[in-house]
């Protein structure tokens, strides 16, 4: 929802980290007529990566780490970041409140964070890595890999980087349950 949602929000000018319902609904609205008239086909979930590589997609919402892996054996597939921007979102380790072992979950969390270990670790998944200064660790294991903006985004990528605002838990319901009925879920 917020990866389609919000790339739509920016086509039209909005920005996602201040989505109104009122922007919400247009933006639902205007994907709607996208399916309407046949312009989306369908969607999908991580399956959409089959087609993609086999040609049968023309244009799709793709990960980064995604796009890196079938790039490796099929250089045709090309990305495009729009003009109006992407939208970018993030995995967290997180530790319960009332962890009984937080303290070694924190010495474990500051691990991944060390140079070589999160260097080792964008290299292995192939996403945006999180770790300044990773590159030239990263460079160390792979150079092209260092070098590529899906992974480690330069600075005009970066400027284009949006996010989707956090919501209410009232909100995620309603647009979740609209965008869900969008998408015949």
């Amino acid at each position: 929802m917020r990866d389609t949602v919000g790339m739509t929000l920016l086509d039209m000018g909005k920005d996602p980290g201040k989505v109104t319902g009122d922007d919400y609904d247009a933006a639902i609205s205007k994907i709607q007529r996208a399916v309407d008239t046949r312009q989306i086909r369908r969607f999908t979930g991580n399956d959409y990566t089959s087609d993609l590589d086999k040609g049968d997609i023309a244009a799709c919402l793709a990960w980064a780490g995604d796009l890196v892996q079938l790039r490796v054996d099929n250089p045709d597939i090309q990305f495009v970041v729009p003009d109006a921007g992407y939208m970018t979102s993030s995995d967290n380790l997180l530790v319960p409140a009332k962890a009984r072992h937080k303290a070694n979950a924190e010495k474990l969390i500051d691990y991944y964070y060390e140079l070589p270990v999160a260097a080792q670790l964008a290299a292995y998944i192939n996403y945006v890595c999180p770790v300044e200064g990773v590159g030239p660790e990263l460079a160390k294991i792979d150079p092209a890999l260092a070098k590529n903006t899906l992974i480690l985004p330069d600075k005009a990528m970066a400027a284009k980087s949006h996010a989707f605002r956090s919501l209410s838990s009232e909100e995620e319901t309603a647009y979740e349950e609209k965008f869900a009925k969008l998408i015949g879920a």
